[in-house]
């Protein structure tokens, strides 16, 4: 089943087209990595999926409210302790239990410490719980990995699996080997948007102004 379809979608970034003809559909229970050198386009098109910009052409298809996204921010409050900032967040998308999700990315024993006290991986993992409480299917994340070790790592991969297992899906852009073999890679490379000299939509959006 289909949760997310994505069709002929063309993103830009500062005005300048830098993905085209992108087509792919993510289903429950599957993972999709995004793959591609740095500069191809993988924030922008995740940005344009979260709804955080307009596509320049294409369609994508999804239950409302489906979709988390993070990004490379941790999205905490520095003064609330890890706890408060779970149960923020839990209110927020109205659900209730933060235990699993202090569980799953192991910071129970951190949970009265204020988040400006945390290290940049502690902060990471903390922001990457707050995926648990949202009771989002789709979960699109850039560079979910930023400042965590090996063991960090391997705490994140099996909470995208538990989440996999229970009906959601994943999109992620990450340049490391995550563990998950059982994720498809998408490679954004041919997508890459032509130039103006290569007839790239730019080009054309440049013509129907002459």
């Amino acid at each position: 089943m289909s949760m997310l379809s994505v069709e002929g979608l063309a993103v830009s970034r500062g005005g300048l087209p830098v993905l085209e003809g992108l087509s792919f559909s993510l289903d429950a229970g599957h993972a999709l990595v995004l793959r591609g050198p740095n500069g191809v386009g993988k924030t922008t098109l995740l940005r344009t999926l979260a709804g955080l910009q307009p596509a320049l052409a294409g369609t994508v298809s999804m239950p409302p409210e489906s979709m988390a996204y993070a990004a490379h921010s941790d999205g905490l409050k520095s003064t609330l302790t890890v706890r408060e900032n779970l149960g923020f967040w839990a209110s927020v998308y109205a659900t209730n239990d933060i235990e699993p999700a202090l569980k799953r990315m192991n910071l129970q024993s951190l949970e009265t410490r204020p988040a400006h006290s945390l290290s940049a991986g502690q902060k990471r993992r903390l922001g990457l719980a707050r995926l648990l409480v949202t009771g989002r299917p789709i979960w699109v994340l850039d560079e979910p990995t930023v400042s965590l070790d090996t063991a960090s790592v391997a705490l994140f991969a099996e909470a995208v699996r538990g989440h996999l297992a229970n009906g959601g899906a994943a999109l992620i852009a990450t340049h490391i080997d995550l563990g998950l073999n059982e994720a498809k890679v998408l490679d954004l490379t041919p997508f890459k948007a032509k130039t103006p000299e290569e007839g790239g939509m730019q080009g054309a959006f440049d013509e129907a102004f002459l």
